[in-house]
């Protein structure tokens, strides 16, 4: 039997990092909509910063239990992952903090989410846990917030519809993406740490989270990441590098490669590419100021004494956006799957509230409630396991939920 039963834990989710800025809105998300019934509980390092979170829940916290565990007390994680269906973790750098709670959740049968961006870190859960947690049954899910949902979901949705409208094998897809929102503390703290741990290197291989030889040379021709500026014509917008590109394209791949493996194809030569889609007026301009930004903040992050500085300057972890600003975000993916012939599908995801923190926590907690009430009903039930993607471990679901929840997706021509 896959997967653990209702009634053998006493929780459905525990969500870990759940003091920290991510953390404490997940815990006022579940207060606010997790469905009536649902047995969860908060966990993290500091009990009093835990107990304050828990009173900030008005009359639900009195039915939210508690957990302590530091990442480095193994005992005290194996209690706290054994006590649930789903460990949701919020607690970042996942470099750092993560490696004891996943292989907890491996060896103990626990289904696993988060809002990691760490590629790299991701490759070693899947050397390390894939067979395993495969064999188990047990999905580990990282990549669960804004990096990579959208993207995710979105190729997910078109590249299916174009096979099933066209008869045609999907060659490729594109992602688009606009976006108003702001950054906290823990995302920056994340960036540091890979460029002081050398990790940059590692994760410029488009192929990082691909089982070995899963791609095709002419594929690979078409998977280098977006460098500079372009007018796409088909999109009669000036384009040019995505902010999150550099996750979100490992991520789609490797739900391509996956479903190949399970002879659920995209098609034999799909190639993924995402960028930033910048609107009149001034668009040109646009898209050059943000080309501008993003090589400071790269020639920032590659010099120690910049990164100090930057650390400086940069919100503390824990802390973020004001209310207001994450109110006032938004963003909106497009998204583009091609066959053979021409053949096109065209797709959209918008989402109001700030993609980095309102999104993410939203997908996130989703992500969760989908393993932990509709397990039967995800992809590959029951016996799917391994370390997966949005796409792979919970697509049609979770597509289902967050329309639910106020995100507006659309599958169009």
């Amino acid at each position: 039997m896959f997967g653990v039963s209702d009634s053998s834990r006493p929780y459905d989710v525990v969500l870990y990092g759940a003091s920290g800025f991510t953390g404490r809105q997940t815990a006022a998300y579940f207060a606010a909509h997790a469905p009536a019934g649902t047995r969860w509980a908060i966990a993290g390092r500091d009990r009093g910063r835990l107990e304050v979170v828990r009173a900030s829940l008005g009359a639900v916290g009195s039915s939210v239990g508690l957990f302590v565990a530091d990442g480095g007390d193994q005992p005290a994680l194996d209690r706290m992952v054994a006590s649930t269906r789903v460990l949701l973790s919020t607690a970042g750098p996942f470099a750092t903090y993560g490696n004891g709670v996943v292989d907890a959740c491996v060896r103990l049968g626990t289904d696993y989410v988060d809002i990691s961006g760490e590629t790299a870190w991701v490759r070693d859960l899947i050397d390390r846990h894939h067979a395993d947690a495969a064999r188990r049954g047990t999905r580990i899910v990282p990549f669960c917030g804004f990096d990579s949902v959208p993207a995710d979901l979105g190729t997910l949705l078109v590249a299916r519809e174009l096979q099933q409208r066209y008869g045609t094998p999907c060659t490729g897809a594109r992602a688009y993406f606009r976006m108003a929102g702001g950054l906290n503390g823990g995302t920056i703290a994340t960036a540091i740490q890979w460029q002081e741990l050398g990790l940059t290197r590692r994760m410029a291989d488009p192929f990082l989270l691909n089982p070995p030889g899963s791609w095709s040379p002419a594929v690979a021709e078409r998977s280098g990441d977006v460098r500079g500026l372009q007018y796409d014509a088909d999109m009669d917008a000036w384009v040019g590098p995505s902010l999150v590109a550099l996750t979100d394209t490992r991520v789609v791949r490797r739900s391509a490669a996956l479903f190949a493996e399970w002879g659920e194809s995209y098609g034999a030569e799909f190639a993924f590419q995402e960028y930033a889609k910048f609107d009149r007026p001034f668009a040109r301009a646009k898209a050059m100021a943000m080309s501008l930004a993003l090589a400071a903040i790269n020639g920032a992050l590659a010099r120690r004494w910049s990164r100090q500085l930057l650390h400086q300057l940069a919100p503390a972890p824990g802390s973020g956006p004001s209310e207001r600003s994450m109110d006032h975000g938004w963003f909106r993916s497009e998204h583009v799957a091609t066959g053979l012939g021409g053949a096109q599908v065209r797709g959209s995801i918008f989402h109001r509230g700030d993609p980095s923190n309102r999104a993410t926590v939203r997908f996130v907690c989703e992500s969760a409630l989908c393993l932990a009430l509709e397990r039967d009903a995800l992809p590959g039930a029951p016996g799917r396991g391994g370390v997966l993607t949005p796409a792979t471990a919970l697509g049609a679901v979770l597509v289902r939920r967050l329309q639910e929840a106020g995100v507006e997706i659309s599958v169009g021509g």
